[in-house]
This record gives structure tokens, C-alpha cells and sequence, in this order.
């Protein structure tokens, strides 16, 4: 009599789904895909991208997680309300997403934070820290170390805002500028894919999105004084964390990386040769990284 040996079911990739979910008045737009029932990872962007930065990561994950990547207003297919109608500051933005988890009644989460995405991230799981399972950080900033020599006009605008220090930061919303946010760091350029910065310059080029931007690099001052708040829930809380980390960002250098070690004890730690948007051109790699430290985490969790 034949021996059959049985065969594994192995996990199917699901379809990225296109959704949109209004929260008080505003439709968010998000990416979702896989099960449900799967652990979660919420995927938090960055400027001046949109949930397109996680397009890989939702190609290749959702075999194993129900990932969630919304856009924040203003940004990718969400509504872009007016700034009268819309306060554009770092705490309204992390009240729209923590209401937008909320109305979805996702309430158990990871988080991968980018860029803008930890100042929202870090508001949202200081705010919740028993929803959090982990965070994953790929160029997202909580420490002071971490800001880099990019941020001079910057600085020089929160000192002092006025028509000069605004005209002066103007350059980075042109498609060059753009161009280099994705560009710079990376070992070749031509690996990264030129569709990022083209959206991102249709988006800019709309009625009040300089003004709106301005605005949001006015408020970044803010996150640096929640710095001690969010460092802060990571002692106290200990998240499971994986540091993903392009070396060459002129934002956010691995100094900002390597703080992370003050105050999480047990920390997957990885550096890449690369810029700002790492998942341009380490995505695999960095991915391979996300799914073996959730798997970790599920077994942690359960």
C-alpha cells in the first residue's frame, strides 16, 4: 500500500482591496488586505507619500497578516479639506486615525511607522498602549539625536516664520525636490521606481497643498516635545520592536536608530545602505525581517 505524505496548505496571497471609511466628515482612503483574522499591522506613511510607499509590503505579507495602510487627509486618495474646514497639526491627524481604527473596531494592532507615521504612530499607542503588539520603524523619529542636518531651513522657519524662511523651503515641493526625497542615500536610484515622486508631485501641486505642508513642518516642532512622553511608553511598556533603518537619510540619520536602544532592552535591530524611503530599495530584505519578527510576536501573544 502507498505512503502519501501530506501536503501542507500553504498560504495564498489575497487581493489588495481599494477602500474609503469617513471619519467625522472626512473619507480616509486606505489599502487592506488579507484575513481578518490574521494579526494586524497597521502601516502608517510618510511625507510626502501616501499608502503607495507600502505596496510591497502589502503584496507580499498578506498571506500571513490583515495589513491596513491608510492615507492620512490630505494625502493619497483621502479627502483634502481646506485648512479651514481641517486643522492640519500632528495631534488632529493621530485623533483621525486613531478614529478611523477605531470605527474599523481593529483594537489589537502592530504599528510600522515611516517619516511622519511615528509622530502619529507614537501619539496613537502612547495614547493606547495595551492595542499596541509592536511597532516596527523604518526612519521613524522619537529622539532628538535623530534629527538630522535636513532639518536647517526647517529650524529656521520654526524660529522664525515669515515670507523669506517660507519662499526658502518652497524648492522641496518642486518635482526635483521630490525626486530627492525618494533619491537621495540610495546606492542607485534607478532602483527606485519614478511613479513615487510623480504622484507625490500631482498631490503637491494641488490648491493649498504647499500651505498645508508648510503648516504640518510648522507643527513638527511639536513632536519633538512629546519626544519624552513617547520614550517614555517605551520604557514602560516595552514593545516588541524592529528597527529597519536607511543609514544615508539626511532626516532622520541612524543616530535617531541607535537611540532606540536607550530605552527598549530587547530590540531586532537592522541598518541598510540606503535613504529616507528604505523599502524602495530593500524592500525584500526588509520585508523577509517584518515577517519573521510578527511571527515572533504571534508566538509571544499567544
Amino acid at each position: 500500500m502507498e505512503n502519501k505524505v501530506p501536503i501542507k496548505k500553504e498560504n495564498k496571497m489575497q487581493q489588495i482591496k481599494y477602500k474609503t471609511l469617513e471619519v467625522n466628515g472626512v473619507n480616509i482612503a486606505y489599502r487592506e488586505t488579507g484575513n481578518a483574522e490574521k494579526p494586524v499591522i497597521v502601516l502608517l506613511h510618510g511625507y510626502p507619500s501616501s499608502s503607495h510607499q507600502y505596496r510591497k509590503v502589502l503584496n507580499q505579507l498578506s498571506d500571513e497578516f490583515y495589513l491596513i495602510a491608510p492615507d492620512y487627509p490630505g494625502f493619497g486618495n483621502s479627502d483634502f479639506p481646506s485648512p479651514e474646514a481641517y486643522e492640519y497639526t500632528f495631534d488632529n491627524i493621530a485623533v483621525t486615525m486613531n478614529s478611523f481604527l477605531e470605527l474599523k473596531g481593529i483594537s489589537s494592532y502592530a504599528i510600522m511607522m515611516q517619516d511622519y507615521g511615528a509622530p502619529i504612530g507614537f501619539r496613537i499607542a502612547s495614547a493606547n498602549p495595551k492595542r499596541v503588539t509592536a511597532i516596527i520603524t523604518q526612519n521613524g523619529n522619537a529622539y532628538e539625536e535623530g534629527i538630522g542636518e535636513a532639518w536647517k531651513g526647517i529650524k529656521d522657519f520654526w524660529a522664525d516664520r515669515n515670507e523669506s524662511t517660507e519662499k526658502a523651503l518652497l524648492p522641496a515641493f518642486t518635482l526635483e525636490g521630490l525626486k530627492w526625497q525618494y533619491t537621495h542615500g540610495t546606492r542607485d536610484p534607478e532602483n527606485v521606481n519614478p511613479d513615487t515622486w510623480q504622484l507625490d508631485y500631482l498631490r503637491m501641486s494641488r490648491p493649498n497643498a504647499h500651505k498645508v505642508n508648510l503648516d504640518l513642518w510648522y507643527d513638527y516642532q511639536s513632536n519633538l516635545e512629546q519626544y519624552p512622553k513617547w520614550q517614555q511608553y517605551l520604557r514602560d511598556n516595552q514593545p516588541p520592536l524592529l528597527v529597519v533603518w536607511g543609514k544615508n537619510d539626511e532626516y532622520f540619520p541612524e543616530s535617531g536608530a541607535e537611540a532606540f536602544k536607550k530605552d527598549v532592552k530587547d530590540i531586532d535591530y537592522n541598518i541598510y545602505d540606503t535613504g529616507h524611503f528604505a523599502l524602495e530599495e530593500d524592500g525584500d530584505e526588509i520585508i523577509r525581517k517584518i515577517r519573521a519578527f510578527m511571527s515572533e510576536v504571534k508566538t509571544l501573544t499567544i
